[in-house]
């Protein structure tokens, strides 16, 4: 079986590509590539202060759930281009990586033009990292949990559309809040969680069987874009004395979630 990813560099893109690689004969890993070190190097988030110290955050929980970046294995074939490169690549220069036997999504920029109708024409999966239908857009674990709704904090499992985030749904992926764990541990381990959900419904070959159901836009909670998400928000949130177990509720209705 090949598989192929559209994803980042990131070291929890990178666990991606190693647990396909476990399941898969061949993994074409085609990557947006941007700064390891965001809020200290200006790139898809701003450079500054708070952002330095809440992505402090976000990379010890990375490093502790996934480990540091590091080499792939000898199956995974990798193409790297900088973020936003995509949409501008050819039929050609991707050509090993279209004649796959399934197509993932994780963590890359929107896709449009010819690349997106051979994705969706091909059932293309992508992984939502926020519970969809309710926080779509971006960074959505982290406005589930800045709204205190950590009950919505998980990965949703979907198949891939025009649409941002509006695919119909596979099922959702949900994290298991473990004694010393912060926040940042709390929703990284929603992404390992996906990664383990997606791999084995591949392995026991149950994907393409499930039962896809339409998302329903009227139970959004919030859809954010990356403008939102400023150093004020970054600051509140940071100063916060958030204790997760203090404030989980009731889980929304959620469609075969897989616990990490």
């Amino acid at each position: 079986m090949k598989i192929t990813l559209f994803s980042s560099n990131q070291p929890r893109h990178l666990n991606l590509a190693r647990s396909l690689a476990r399941v898969a004969k061949k993994v074409y890993l085609v990557s947006e590539v941007n700064t390891v070190f965001p809020g200290k190097v200006s790139d898809f988030f701003r450079k500054s202060k708070i952002m330095n110290s809440y992505f402090q955050n976000v990379i010890l929980s990375e490093i502790k759930i996934f480990n540091n970046i590091s080499f792939l294995p000898n199956n995974v074939y990798q193409l790297s281009i900088k973020s936003g490169d995509l949409n501008y690549l050819t039929k050609n220069q991707i050509s090993e990586a279209l004649k796959s036997d399934i197509y993932i999504v994780f963590g890359a920029s929107y896709i449009k033009g010819w690349l997106i109708e051979f994705l969706e024409k091909n059932n293309a999966i992508n992984i939502h990292m926020g519970l969809s239908p309710y926080y779509r857009g971006s960074s959505c674990n982290f406005w589930a949990l800045y709204d205190n709704n950590p009950n919505y904090v998980g990965a949703t499992i979907h198949m891939l559309s025009k649409g941002l985030d509006s695919g119909e749904i596979l099922f959702h992926c949900l994290p298991n809040l473990i004694d010393g764990d912060s926040t940042f541990d709390f929703t990284m381990r929603s992404v390992y969680s996906a990664h383990n959900g997606l791999c084995q419904a591949i392995d026991n070959k149950s994907l393409f069987d499930m039962n896809r159901v339409k998302q329903d836009k009227n139970k959004e909670i919030r859809y954010t874009r990356n403008s939102d998400f400023t150093d004020e928000v970054a600051d509140e949130f940071l100063n916060r004395d958030y204790v997760i177990k203090d404030t989980i509720k009731e889980y929304p209705k959620l469609l075969k979630p897989f616990f990490y």
